[in-house]
């Protein structure tokens, strides 16, 4: 049986997979647990990273406003599905990332207002009151910044994204090193699109799992659809010293499009995984992802269905 390497989450939120459902990955039957209009002036609130804090659970969520300008906002929960937004923004930007190291609470986003593109901030907090900003951690134009939850080998490590300005059709997972969350360097290519599923691009999810098997990691393809674009999540297992390398890799995704919330909205057809919440005792993930680019969903899985999953259907050979 696979292990999560981590701390024990009592108040994980939780529903048993349906009775006679075969798939490892299973949706909250009340999703979206966070509505496109949960704050005054909101568009749409979606692609959002949550942490255990103190005894309940804190957030950094995306809300596009109803000019479309693109706003960070904290929220504060008991229970992981109902939450209280403050209606205070944070930051300019989008898609938000959220880990624990050595009692800072880090967040990495999509940070606007560099005229040559964006690029991956990086601050840190304690109380989700006040941030520390550090150096941007990339060059213009980057994506899915996606923090580790702890140093390996003395260095922190980087997931990203480089793309460029729209939504042009390429997007490879890349890993950079930093001694201080200042200087980065070492970069490597980690993946690249390879079944149809994710064949356009695709780009890091939430915060890498540590397992006794390695690093769990989910992150998102994209097909190009003759109706657009289609966000899949995907599943692989990196090596626990060296995280640049796939042991293995899923040949198919995990969770898609298929209900409304997620097939209906700004952008149809997206299931785009941003955080997940994980007790090691019982082995329970909580998934938390946007749904159509419009809402807060949340699904279910374990380590071992998950690690299951992919090493039956391991393109890794």
């Amino acid at each position: 049986m696979a292990k999560i390497i981590g701390k024990e989450l009592k108040n994980i939120p939780w529903q048993d997979k349906p009775e006679g459902y075969r798939y490892p990955v299973w949706r909250y039957t009340e999703n979206p647990i966070i509505k496109r209009d949960d704050l005054f002036m909101s568009n749409s609130i979606f692609n959002s990273a949550v942490v255990p804090f103190g005894n309940g659970f804190a957030g950094v969520f995306r809300v596009d406003l109803m000019n479309r300008d693109q706003k960070l906002v904290v929220g504060f929960s008991d229970v992981a599905i109902h939450w209280n937004l403050k209606n205070e923004y944070i930051y300019d930007g989008y898609d938000p990332r959220l880990c624990e190291i050595d009692g800072y609470y880090y967040l990495s986003w999509v940070k606007m207002g560099n005229p040559a593109g964006t690029v991956i901030g990086i601050a840190r907090t304690k109380d989700f009151v006040t941030f520390e900003d550090f150096e941007d951690a990339t060059v213009p134009v980057s994506r899915n910044g996606v923090l580790f939850p702890k140093k390996i080998n003395g260095k922190y490590m980087l997931f990203t994204r480089p793309c460029d300005k729209g939504h042009t059709p390429y997007g490879d997972i890349f890993l950079s090193q930093s001694p201080d969350l200042t200087y980065w360097g070492e970069h490597r290519l980690v993946m690249r699109p390879v079944k149809n599923w994710e064949s356009t691009k695709i780009g890091a999810g939430p915060t890498p799992i540590e397992t006794d098997e390695g690093w769990l990691c989910f992150y998102h393809g994209v097909q190009t659809s003759c109706n657009g674009y289609v966000y899949s999540m995907g599943a692989a297992i990196m090596d626990k010293d060296e995280p640049w390398k796939v042991l293995h890799r899923a040949d198919s995704y995990l969770l898609n499009p298929m209900t409304d919330y997620e097939c209906v909205g700004d952008v149809p057809n997206v299931c785009f995984p941003c955080s997940t919440l994980t007790d090691a005792k019982t082995g329970r993930i909580a998934i938390y992802y946007g749904g159509a680019d419009t809402v807060v969903a949340l699904a279910f899985t374990t380590v071992d269905e998950t690690i299951d999953f992919i090493k039956k259907n391991d393109i890794i050979k």
